[in-house]
């Protein structure tokens, strides 16, 4: 069975145990390793593996083909994405520096942006000039040089945007919750619909118990995937993002992502589509 998801910590932790053949009766894996702006466009082209990480603002454009697994992904509270600025923008929590100005984000169609197009529409008097889509490990480096005015950054850069200079200007996670009292809905595990949907979230569930139950057996395999991630951050990033949710995402996750999408069809940034599709 093929399966895409990204190199970050927590997807290889959450995988580890499918991957190396530890789930009873799951099927090998043939795993492609690739950012959210690679998966998603995967997913959105017809020709992507059986089960994939996307991101949650992915979705309207794919439940026809995909379902959503109810576990596996990544969604929960202070965990989310973050604009950041250097130099004449710094030191200020002011949104409308970013008036007009050049902003990098990972994706166009990640829960990132999505988040960041609805903070935006409330918080920046006439929006902000140009979107640059770059690899999101490409982003820092990008507003530290001075090539952009600000960063939409995600995953491991929570923790490590300061040793690049850089200055927090908004928490998009922040937001949200305080907007909605709802987690954030970040990366989602689809599967295609003709497959046996309970089995793969049997396994894929499977996989994270494991993981949990033995956190040590993951380690070797995390860090070779990790992009010379000290260790200390992997384990913080894969501690903020492996969680209640990514085994099940229940009634408060379902109700987050129904959120999000719905309000995102409202404001014109999706496709309208059946809210209910969300359910297997």
């Amino acid at each position: 069975m093929k399966i895409a998801f990204s190199p970050c910590p927590n997807d290889t932790f959450v995988f580890h145990a499918w991957v190396h053949g530890l789930v009873p009766g799951a099927p090998k894996l043939d795993v492609m390793y690739a950012d959210i702006d690679i998966t998603n466009g995967l997913a959105a082209s017809g020709q992507g593996p059986e089960v994939l990480k996307v991101s949650y603002a992915a979705l309207p454009w794919l439940l026809d083909d995909y379902a959503l697994l109810p576990c596996g992904g990544a969604l929960g509270r202070g965990c989310g994405p973050l604009v950041l600025t250097k130099g004449s923008l710094a030191g200020t929590n002011d949104p409308s520096v970013l008036s007009g100005k050049r902003v990098a984000v990972p994706s166009e169609r990640s829960t990132a942006y999505l988040l960041f197009r609805l903070w935006a529409a409330q918080n920046v008097p006439g929006g902000v000039g140009e979107i640059v889509v770059m690899p999101f490990h490409e982003i820092m480096p990008a507003v530290r040089d001075g090539l952009i005015d600000a960063g939409l950054v995600i995953h491991e850069a929570r923790f490590t945007y300061q040793t690049y200079g850089l200055t927090m200007l908004a928490d998009m996670g922040s937001w949200w919750e305080s907007d909605t009292g709802l987690p954030i809905p970040l990366g989602a595990i689809i599967a295609r619909r003709s497959l046996d949907l309970d089995k793969l979230a049997e396994w894929t569930r499977a996989s994270v118990e494991y993981a949990w139950a033995h956190p040590e057996a993951s380690q070797d395999y995390v860090m070779s995937h990790a992009q010379e991630m000290d260790p200390e951050v992997a384990k913080a990033h894969i501690n903020l993002y492996v969680n209640s949710f990514t085994a099940n995402l229940g009634e408060d996750g379902y109700a987050a992502v129904t959120a999000l999408l719905g309000r995102a069809a409202e404001e014109g940034l999706v496709p309208k589509f059946d809210l209910a599709a969300l359910r297997v």
